[in-house]
């Protein structure tokens, strides 16, 4: 198999760094060579973070390209358009539509970059959904990111009980069944 370039975007709180080693995990336990890293230094509240998952049958740097990405896990519309020329041309976004305005924004200093948000679907194949309003209605408004991993995963060649097995090792206890949910919705969400 050619290797898969994944990069995940988004901002702190949103879980990021979870969905990277859900990812990750399930990819290996589907036989894979993985490779991955993400940045979380900015990861206060509100701050940039991103990582990557790379995976195939031979995996050397777990850094993605410009121009290499396959899947842009966007938990933010922002993030994504910042992360977007990581993406080949033919490249898909699974995009959560739920903004977290940066500082600049909400301090009227800068505007919030609207239009080349919404031309990202004129340059690549968009999945949009607001992700934490699918968590809600399956049960926890804070499985957003588990929504969005469900997306991604109909995209990925990873059998659907791996993902599940992963899930249940990864997320507390109280909270196995609601990510269950929220993942199933993700994988069902028209795309």
């Amino acid at each position: 198999m050619e290797t898969m370039n994944i990069i995940i975007a988004g901002v702190g709180g949103q879980g990021l760094v979870l969905a990277t080693k859900i990812i990750a995990e399930a990819a290996f336990q589907a036989g894979f060579d993985v490779k991955t890293n993400d940045v979380v230094g900015l990861s206060q509240r509100g701050g940039t973070v991103w990582g990557s998952v790379k995976f195939g049958d031979q995996v050397h740097s777990p850094n993605v390209l410009p121009g290499t990405g396959d899947l842009l896990l966007g938990m933010d519309p922002l993030e994504a358009l910042r992360w977007s020329h990581l993406l080949k041309k033919d490249g898909r976004i699974i995009l959560n539509t739920r903004r977290v305005y940066p500082t600049p924004v909400l301090l009227e200093k800068e505007a919030y970059p609207e239009e080349a948000v919404e031309s990202l679907p004129e340059r690549f194949a968009v999945t949009s959904l607001d992700a934490a309003k699918e968590a809600k209605e399956s049960g926890n408004a804070k499985a957003a990111n588990t929504v969005l991993l469900g997306v991604l995963s109909a995209h990925l060649p990873i059998a659907e009980e791996i993902w599940m097995r992963v899930l249940k090792a990864n997320v507390p206890p109280k909270a196995v069944e609601e990510n269950l949910r929220a993942f199933a919705r993700g994988r069902e969400y028209d795309h």
